[in-house]
This record gives structure tokens, C-alpha cells and sequence, in this order.
């Protein structure tokens, strides 16, 4: 099967409005005081550190809105690992519109690589185990697409993508349903058969009064190694046991080893730090 991947209709917007932010007020003037305008350069975007390359797309949208006549050609694809050192794209093109596309480009690319290596490291953790990786509804404003997929390339799979995809009845909705069996009954009586339904709970004996119920999923919140070993024992295959909170590089592991189908994090959309990358030119480009 191919590698992950967004049309362009969903990354173009993204991308213009991240121009817009840079160019609005008076677009570049630094480059207009100093680039002649016929200038074209030869320019190339180098990893500085090892990772998993993301966003590859919405580098070339960057460039090619900026100058229609850019040549970019991408080295590697989303979803390929690079050392530092490794040559990810090439530029040729118009200076002043590689310079004014430069750190958009550089940005989507750097912060969705950080998130696809990050998901890389922690889905390698999970060797051996029967558990999958999964993101969070917790992305940045405007950019959750893009940052799933990073996961996807990383090796990860995606939660909800909004709040229509499922029934996910968390601990404030227990409390405004008046409890965990009505808020179930509930969830049944108004899901279509296409819906799945999951449930967060805390406890054991939350687990025990949700069982009967029959969610599809039962999200095992912030539990100990030993509680989740328990939980796990009692679901006993009748739904998708997913652990979630507290899950770290160095706790995955461990989680993993309890049993749980899935485990969810922010860690990856929120805390993963940006791939090193930078724009190099290596020439001018005789006009």
C-alpha cells in the first residue's frame, strides 16, 4: 500500500494562509531592497538532525505560490527517515520568492517531521505488543489534519478527527447524563449503526457497572500498570481497551505490556519538537 497523503485541496488553504501572515503587511521588504527582481537561485532544504520527514507538500505549495515558475523537487517522501546531512528538497527558482516562501515552508515542514519522528520513536516501543498508537483531538487550531497525518506517516493511527466521527462519553458527560449506565443507554438509543461508542472511566468498578452496557471501546484513564492489567483481564475481548494518560517515551512500554489494544497521547501533535531543518542556497542561477 502507498504511503499516506493529503490532497492538495485540503493543504493549500493551510499553507496561503500562513503566506498571508508573513507577506500582509507590505510583503518582503528586505528582499526587495536588496534581491533584483530577474534574480534565480539554486537552493536546497538540509536535515540538520535524524527523523522522519512530514510535510513535504506543504513546502512545495509554499514555494510554488510565491513563484508559479519554481522548480521544486522533493529528494524524499513523507513517511522516509533522513540523517543529518540528507538533502530533503531542491529548489530553483525566482530568489525573492524562495526567500519569502522560506520559513513557511521551513515551519510546516520542521513541526510536522518533529511529530512524525516522535510517533516513529514511540511506535517502536510497542514491538512485540499487540497495541496501536494513537493522537488525540488536542492538535493545534486549524492545523489537525496535517498533524494527524504526520502521525499516520509515523507509524501511528488517528482518534476522532471532530466531534461528529463517534460517541466518545468522557467523565463531564457521565456527570451531566447522571451516570455511566444512563449515559450508555443513552448513546445507544441515539447512534446510528455506523457510530461507535466509547466510554473513559477511571475505576475498576466504573469498568464493571459499563461492561453490560457494551461499549465498543472503554478508555482506561490515567490508570496504574496493575489496575490496567486488571481491566484488561476484565473487558476480556468484549470491547477496544484503550489506555490513555500519563504516556510517555519511556512509560509506553510498559503500558503496552498490559494488554491494551490502543494506546492515545497528545504527546506527539503537542509536545513533539520541531525537525531540524534549514534552507541553504548553493548558487545563483544565471538569468
Amino acid at each position: 500500500m502507498g504511503r499516506p497523503s493529503l490532497p492538495d485541496l485540503v493543504v493549500l488553504p493551510l499553507v496561503q494562509n500562513a503566506l498571508q501572515e508573513d507577506l500582509s503587511q507590505g510583503g518582503d521588504i528586505t528582499s526587495a531592497a536588496l534581491i533584483d527582481p530577474e534574480q534565480t537561485s539554486l537552493a536546497v532544504i538540509v536535515a540538520r538532525a535524524p527523523g522522519r520527514i512530514a510535510g513535504i507538500d506543504c513546502a512545495r505549495l509554499a514555494f510554488l505560490q510565491c513563484a508559479a515558475s519554481v522548480e521544486f523537487s522533493a529528494q524524499c517522501t513523507d513517511g522516509e527517515d533522513v540523517k543529518a546531512g540528507d538533502v530533503v528538497a531542491k529548489i530553483c527558482g525566482p530568489t525573492r520568492a524562495i526567500l519569502a516562501a522560506e520559513r513557511v515552508a521551513l515551519n510546516f515542514l520542521s513541526h510536522l517531521s518533529g511529530i512524525a519522528t516522535s510517533t516513529r520513536e514511540m511506535v517502536a516501543e510497542l514491538s512485540g505488543t499487540q497495541a496501536r498508537l494513537s493522537c488525540t483531538r488536542k492538535t493545534l487550531p486549524g492545523l489537525r489534519s496535517l498533524q494527524k497525518h504526520a502521525v499516520l506517516v509515523g507509524g501511528g493511527v488517528n482518534h476522532r478527527f471532530g466531534l461528529g466521527d463517534a460517541i466518545l462519553i468522557k467523565d463531564n458527560h457521565i456527570l451531566a447524563a447522571g451516570g455511566i449506565t444512563a449515559a450508555l443507554q443513552h448513546a445507544h438509543q441515539h447512534s446510528g449503526h455506523m457510530v461507535k461508542i466509547e466510554i473513559e472511566i477511571d475505576t475498576l468498578e466504573q469498568l464493571e457497572e459499563a461492561l453490560p452496557a457494551k461499549p465498543d471501546v472503554i478508555m482506561l484513564d490515567n490508570m496504574d500498570l496493575e489496575t490496567l492489567r486488571a481491566a484488561v483481564r476484565m473487558i476480556d475481548g468484549r470491547a477496544i481497551a484503550e489506555a490513555s494518560g500519563g504516556v510517555t517515551l519511556k512509560s509506553i512500554a510498559a503500558i503496552a505490556g498490559t494488554g491494551v489494544d490502543v494506546i492515545s497521547t497528545s504527546a506527539m501533535t503537542m509536545s513533539a519538537p520541531a525537525l531540524d531543518l534549514g534552507l541553504d542556497f548553493l548558487q545563483d542561477k544565471p538569468s
